[in-house]
């Protein structure tokens, strides 16, 4: 791919940033719905910030076809949960959720991926451009796991694999062949600190569905998430080699390190 005059609509987290500072002076502006974002976030010189308070697809194409830009990357978190808050959605995209068969997280970003390329405009993949921050099998940071959390692992994600073809459950907490805690539209880190108060130890499993985009929508952990585990005493983190992004990776595995816990790639 050419990488040429491209427009990133940046939702929360780092991973906007991360994406940046790798396609520097190819990002032509940045569409932000992050409140954190800035002409002044460190490594956004010269790049045009616009910020969205809340989604307005209907704006954002019409802006796209002034600029002519014709590539777009999508990253970082939007709450789900906005979708129940019409007065803050424009006309665009309320027509494209009122489409929706089923209006969970894989058939919501479709759809308004199908609306943005039905303009001419193609969603390009973030993946080769952060390859570098793809989590690797096996050992990742801090310890092994042990015997035991291997076993819970191995339990969860056989679990995993029923619940996430119906898009949800992208996070799972197991100890001891028992399923402490599922991920819905709460996200990560409520349901690892929901997990935390149920139990002391535990494995947080974070794996996606079969057929989730990778272009736009590949799973995420970072210092937060260790940090997160860290205060509710989870021992152990297992993620998906190849398909998840571990952010800010030094703060991360010093985390890791610091509070004993393992940071395990499942391959």
């Amino acid at each position: 791919m050419s990488y040429e005059r491209i427009a990133l609509v940046a939702g929360a987290g780092t991973l906007p940033l991360e994406i940046t500072s790798r396609l520097k002076g190819k990002i032509d502006v940045i569409y932000s719905l992050n409140e954190n974002l800035s002409p002044c976030s460190p490594g956004l010189d010269g790049v045009e910030v616009v910020n969205m308070l809340s989604p307005n697809l209907g704006w954002l194409l019409r802006d796209l076809k002034e600029r002519g830009i014709k590539e777009l990357i999508m990253a970082g978190y939007v709450p789900k949960r906005l979708m129940y808050m019409p007065e803050k959605l424009d006309p665009a995209l309320l027509a494209v959720i009122g489409k929706l068969s089923s209006r969970d997280d894989h058939s919501l970003l479709g759809g308004i991926v199908k609306a943005i390329e039905s303009q001419g405009i193609k969603v390009l993949s973030y993946r080769e451009v952060i390859s570098d921050i793809l989590a690797p099998a096996g050992t990742i940071a801090g310890r092994l796991p042990t015997e035991e959390e291997k076993g819970d692992i191995a339990w969860g994600v056989n679990i995993m694999k029923k619940l996430l073809p119906l898009s949800f459950g992208q996070t799972l907490v197991v100890k001891g062949r028992s399923v402490v805690a599922v991920e819905a539209m709460e996200g990560t880190d409520k349901t690892i600190e929901r997990a935390g108060c149920l139990v002391k130890g535990g494995v947080v499993i974070k794996m996606m569905r079969p057929d989730q985009d990778e272009r736009y929508d590949l799973p995420t952990v970072g210092p937060t998430t260790l940090k997160m585990m860290a205060e509710g005493a989870l021992t152990c983190l297992a993620v998906e080699a190849g398909r998840t992004i571990i952010l800010e990776k030094e703060k991360t595995f010093a985390i890791a390190e610091e509070s004993g816990i393992a940071l395990w790639g499942i391959g």
